[in-house]
């Protein structure tokens, strides 16, 4: 364990990066405390939704509404930005999902250094999905680590931690907006700690790391032979996005919302059982089977199984497939 800083109690300059809704509790949470956020770095504007507009992100707007300076450069490594932080004057950084690695050039610029709010129990899951691939892999419980920046990813030395449980019906969402909250009550706390010169690091244990990269489109084509706990961890993992999806008579069909079903009964893996309950209940490749609940036809809107069924009936022994 390794003081981070003597001295008594202090203001701290905080210069944040972040970009997504998962920062923005973060960002407010900061701001509401003794401490003062002298600048936010977010991505450039990009174009977001269905419509694909160009609109600000989250925590752009969340900024500007509180008239914070906000820095959108297109690379850290240009020299513009270590000038433009150093005229902040930040005692310290305080990063969560920006979205980009942060250069050694930048981590030294606040006296303090810079930390992150990771969302998972660390050394597992370093990376860009922790929460999604936490629920893919059927984890009952993960959390968020408080950590120092270092050049590998998601490596630096532990400040803190806090654990929630996963139910085993929780989507990525659901799970991601507790831990942006449970984050940045935490983040606050360890701030408070080095403004005091109380808080510790604890170096990860590196042979207990594992990796969490970005989510694909191709990620989402489910493969019906694997067991139902496996798809329905799937499903769960991918919502909001990019979601599960499969074919049905050559149609790409999203699939929004599962449960698991028991019995693994005779049929081929990807087989509708049975539609009398509103639901399509699939055979798996073992260990029961799954109940699709809500799907999202392609190029139209979501809706219950119940509600497709009603104006598409689809017969018992039909397939869903992979293309």
């Amino acid at each position: 364990m390794v003081t981070v800083a003597d001295g008594h109690s202090q203001s701290l300059r905080v210069v944040f990066f972040g970009t997504p809704q998962f920062a923005v509790p973060t960002l407010h949470a900061l701001i509401t405390s003794r401490h003062r956020v002298c600048g936010v770095v977010t991505q450039p504007d990009r174009p977001r939704g269905r419509g694909q507009k160009v609109t600000d992100s989250p925590v752009k707007a969340a900024a500007l509404n509180e008239r914070v300076p906000v820095f959108q450069p297109d690379r850290l490594r240009d020299p513009d930005v270590s000038t433009t932080i150093a005229d902040w004057r930040p005692d310290l950084g305080v990063v969560a999902a920006y979205g980009k690695l942060i250069p050694e050039t930048l981590l030294s610029v606040p006296r303090f250094g810079m930390i992150n709010v990771h969302a998972s129990l660390l050394p597992k899951y370093r990376g860009a999905a922790p929460v999604h691939r936490a629920i893919i892999n059927g984890e009952r419980e993960t959390g968020v680590t408080i950590m120092r920046v270092v050049k590998k990813l998601d490596a630096g030395a532990m400040f803190a931690k806090v654990t929630r449980s996963i139910g085993s019906d929780e989507t990525s969402d659901v799970l991601e907006r507790d831990l942006a909250d449970l984050g940045a009550r935490l983040l606050v706390t360890v701030v408070d700690a080095i403004a005091a010169g109380r808080a510790h690091e604890e170096p990860q244990d590196e042979a207990q790391s594992t990796y969490a990269p970005r989510l694909t489109k191709e990620e989402g084509l489910i493969d019906w032979t694997l067991s139902a706990i496996d798809i329905h961890n799937r499903v769960r993992g991918l919502y909001p996005w990019p979601h599960a999806y499969t074919f049905l008579d050559g149609a790409r069909l999203i699939v929004l919302k599962t449960h698991l079903l028991d019995g693994a009964g005779d049929d081929v893996p990807g087989t509708i059982v049975d539609t009398s309950r509103g639901v399509f209940e699939v055979a798996t490749g073992h260990s029961g089977g799954v109940a699709i609940e809500q799907v999202q036809p392609e190029g139209k809107r979501p809706m219950s199984a119940r509600d497709y069924l009603a104006g598409r009936p689809v017969r018992a022994g039909t397939r869903l497939t992979t293309s």
